[in-house]
């Protein structure tokens, strides 16, 4: 289980930029954070994997609070924390499997991760999630040839290999066409349902946070004002979220 209490953060004296969150996710539940540009969504993601030193609270991922970790148990904290990222952020030049095998840098020394050293059982391991997100036949193809919604698999399966507790995802189909949306957001709420991880992920859009999220978290200005089932999301809720109504496309 992942926890947050009182979570708090300020950039600027005076200027919140998150004031008392609190929710809890069990594993093998998708959960969107939505709400409007600058509302905080970021900044969630970035104090649960201690990117940024937030100001108070707990972040408790199976009861052992990640904030007061030191360097070292950080360090080992983060390889249950995979990280999937808008702009994909491969090595366009390295093969999927070499992008893929990335994932298991934070279990090898730095001389290991340099030299590229993995053993037979992570290669295979490998090109087992590359099976499962479609991909197997592009194995040794460089991600520079690759569309937009084969890199994002790509960085699905790389976040995997870590075998990790929790992934993040930091607006993932921004980049996206929407049926490259939905390949990717169906295989996401599929897989960590299949392998029981929590998934957090910031959208934008939410027609798509309806349709494939477990549970949505609204936030604006920092504070959070929804946090419930994604049938729960009626237009009321919409509108108190973002100030104005939004339009709801249907899904495809």
């Amino acid at each position: 289980m992942l926890e947050v209490k009182h979570l708090a953060k300020s950039y600027q004296k005076d200027k919140p930029a998150l004031t008392d969150i609190n929710f809890k996710i069990d594993p093998g539940n998708f959960v969107a954070i939505i709400g409007p540009s600058g509302a905080g969504k970021t900044t969630i993601l970035r104090s649960l994997n201690q990117l940024i030193k937030d100001d108070a609270g707990e972040i408790l991922l199976d009861g052992e609070d990640i904030r007061s970790a030191n360097k070292s148990e950080l360090r080992k904290l983060r390889r249950q924390i995979g990280m999937i990222f808008q702009n994909y952020n491969l090595v366009e030049r390295l093969t999927v499997l070499e992008n893929v095998l990335h994932g298991r840098l934070g279990y090898k020394s730095t001389l290991a991760g340099v030299m590229g050293r993995y053993t037979e059982d992570e290669k295979r391991e490998a090109l087992d999630l590359l099976d499962k997100v479609g991909l197997s036949e592009f194995a040794l193809q460089r991600c520079s040839e690759l569309s937009g919604g084969q890199k994002q698999r790509v960085g699905i399966a790389r976040a995997l290999i870590q075998h990790p507790k929790v992934i993040l995802c930091d607006e993932p189909i921004a980049s996206l066409d929407l049926a490259s949306s939905q390949v990717v957001m169906k295989m996401l709420k599929d897989l960590i349902q299949e392998l029981n991880i929590i998934c957090i992920a910031n959208l934008h859009q939410i027609d798509l946070a309806k349709e494939h999220a477990d549970q949505i978290i609204g936030i604006r200005h920092g504070k959070m004002v929804f946090n419930d089932v994604a049938d729960k999301l009626d237009q009321a809720a919409i509108t108190e979220l973002y100030g104005t109504a939004v339009e709801e496309k249907e899904p495809a």
